[in-house]
């Protein structure tokens, strides 16, 4: 092994232990499913290595994270093998888990389609402002924000419903 890799590597796991939380939340975010977050995860370090991209700065890495992560959920929802259906009938009975206590708020984010979710989970729960989320998106600034206003309300008509309309 040359010595640029141990180097690349050591690198490689700094960034996986700084990052891995954020990844792994956003990927959760974009694809609500433990399964789904766990493959994004993966293929996000996976092209860390493969590309050794140039990473400047913090900021720079924090945005070139959340950008590969957007993209690599944007894949694993195009991907034919998620795609494949069977009737409902072929399924057997389908019962959904009991909804944990308080946890009213994350049903009624499951509620949310993945577009207006991702920009919810940028702007509440990593702190981004509407310009940096449209950097990292390809969007619009006027278009973030009136995804972070259509999430608001849609959330609010969600909780207003009924103590039960999420879950």
């Amino acid at each position: 092994m040359k010595k640029d890799d141990d180097g690349f590597n050591a690198r490689a796991e700094e960034l996986l232990e700084r990052y891995a939380g954020l990844v792994y939340r956003l990927a959760f975010a974009r694809t609500r499913s433990r399964e789904g977050a766990e493959d994004v995860f993966q293929e996000v370090f996976l092209r860390l290595v493969a590309k050794r991209p140039q990473l400047e700065n913090e900021e720079h890495e924090k945005a070139w994270f959340c950008r590969v992560t957007i993209n690599c959920a944007n894949s694993y929802w195009r991907n034919p093998f998620r795609r494949r259906t069977q009737p409902l009938e072929d399924t057997g009975e389908l019962t959904a888990p009991p909804p944990e206590e308080g946890n009213e708020l994350d049903a009624c984010l499951d509620r949310l389609s993945p577009e207006l979710r991702v920009v919810v989970h940028l702007y509440y729960y990593e702190g981004y402002s509407t310009p940096e989320i449209a950097g990292l998106l390809g969007k619009k600034e006027s278009a973030v924000r009136m995804r972070l206003m259509r999430a608001r309300r849609q959330l609010r008509d969600f909780l207003e419903e009924g103590g039960n309309s999420c879950v």
